[in-house]
């Protein structure tokens, strides 16, 4: 992949948008940052049940994932601290990408050659080692397609992320359980260590991204400077001082200075762009089950053509994106997210048809995959390249948090208001997005307020 620069997009157009060299190798990387998630998650628990380890040791070891939560307290360090000699090398974002996926990749080689049985301690420490690494690659991943292309190629290089990571969890899941039917587990997690070289390789291949630090960034920074000098700090305690208000302290008043009044409506709209959709996915499966679908069905459409049209709606949303600019796109998409809600509640009423499960597999994901793209871009043109990897890990950890959190009543209202009305009140709960978003394009439009240190 050669070295381009964030406005070399321009010869990219249609659907050539995806021929872009950082565009498809964002697939690959979308791949490497997929393929640990269920390794230390759902197929790491499958394994030690299979093996009979017991219930409450699996318990405690879930709490390896928590990992991915937590990134955003790292996520300074990711953006201001350089490694030895890999940062000089391979620059900031690189160096961090290929130290994570490394230390994935080892781990999982690692859990391979122990024995969970004999020796728990050692395949937990292995799989700590790994979700640790695994939320490091996120947090540069992230950071690295924000930075590495200008911002009408950014849904582009977010649907080719997610197609990669989504390919990446179907390997992760039914293709891990293939090997250890076969095979052995202890041969799967070998075959995954050895898969991490996609994302090794990639991140070689490609080019450092080109990022300036612009003039009111550089002011900033130079008030915390001057803020030092009239302190008492003095040596080491100085320079940590001043490293943890730029890395830490800097992102927020970057952000906040930026967008003004306009701050609190962007992140309330961050929090509630997803909430329908996330609380809906909660119970989706619960309500093919209770339907009358069996297990066969809900894999073949909702899981495998679910997913194909998942892929289907991520591509076209970066092609349109990239076509009509990031603001008509987040409109279409935060009115029909919740909008596609409302088919699942004519299926509630209808029974278990698989025509019209399939119809509404089909809208929901497809919209859904649109939506992917569409966020992700929106997201990417909210942050200063001078500080992307934490200010991207907060908004996209406020992106999943309150839907997360809510999901957790899903099931009490299911109970309480049957599943027509529940798919009612999920749809209902996307109308404050909708009116964000044209607030939003009003007074902060995503097309039109240049992102610092881009130049577009």
């Amino acid at each position: 992949m050669t070295q381009d620069f964030p406005n070399s997009g321009a010869p990219y157009r249609g659907w050539r948008v995806y021929l872009h060299p950082r565009v498809t190798g964002m697939l690959f990387l979308g791949f490497s940052a997929g393929l640990p998630l269920l390794l230390v998650g759902g197929t790491f628990t499958a394994w030690l049940r299979d093996l009979g380890v017991e219930l409450a040791a699996i318990g405690f070891l879930s709490w390896v994932g928590i990992a991915h939560s937590i990134k955003v307290f790292w996520a300074p360090v990711v953006d201001r601290a350089p490694l030895p000699w890999l940062t000089r090398v391979l620059g900031r974002r690189r160096a961090w990408m290929l130290a994570a996926q490394t230390a994935v990749g080892l781990s999982f080689l690692g859990m391979a050659a122990a024995d969970p049985v004999d020796q728990l301690w050692l395949v937990a420490v292995w799989a700590v080692i790994a979700a640790l690494g695994s939320a490091t690659q996120d947090v540069a991943v992230d950071a690295y397609r924000v930075e590495a292309v200008a911002r009408h190629l950014q849904a582009a290089m977010a649907a080719a992320y997610v197609t990669g990571y989504r390919i990446a969890l179907l390997v992760a899941g039914a293709g891990v359980l293939h090997i250890a039917a076969v095979g052995s587990w202890s041969l799967a997690y070998g075959v995954m260590g050895v898969l991490m070289a996609v994302g090794i390789i990639t991140t070689l291949l490609t080019g450092e991204p080109e990022v300036n630090i612009n003039g009111k960034t550089r002011e900033l920074e130079e008030t915390v400077i001057r803020y030092l000098e009239t302190t008492r700090h003095t040596g080491i305690r100085r320079r940590v001082t001043a490293w943890l208000i730029s890395a830490v302290i800097c992102p927020f008043a970057d952000f906040f200075k930026r967008y003004g009044k306009a701050s609190l409506a962007i992140l309330v709209f961050v929090a509630l762009f997803r909430i329908s959709d996330i609380f809906m996915g909660v119970m989706a499966n619960p309500f093919y089950l209770d339907l009358g679908f069996d297990k066969t069905q809900i894999a073949n459409v909702a899981a495998a053509f679910g997913l194909a049209m998942t892929l289907l709606g991520a591509a076209a949303g970066g092609l349109l994106t990239a076509r009509s600019g990031i603001a008509v796109m987040l409109l279409f998409t935060a009115f029909m997210a919740p909008a596609t809600n409302l088919l699942f509640a004519w299926l509630a009423v209808t029974g278990p048809e698989i025509h019209g499960l399939a119809v509404a597999i089909i809208a929901d994901n497809i919209t859904g995959g649109l939506a992917i793209s569409v966020f992700l871009a929106y997201l990417s043109s909210l942050t200063n390249s001078a500080y992307t990897a934490t200010q991207y890990a907060l908004l996209s950890s406020l992106m999943t948090l309150p839907g997360q959190f809510a999901g957790g009543f899903t099931g009490v209202l299911a109970q309480h208001t049957g599943w027509a009305g529940f798919f009612l009140i999920t749809a209902v709960m996307g109308i404050p997005a909708i009116v964000l978003a044209l607030v939003l394009i009003k007074i902060a439009h995503p097309d039109r307020r240049p992102r610092p240190g881009m130049g577009d």
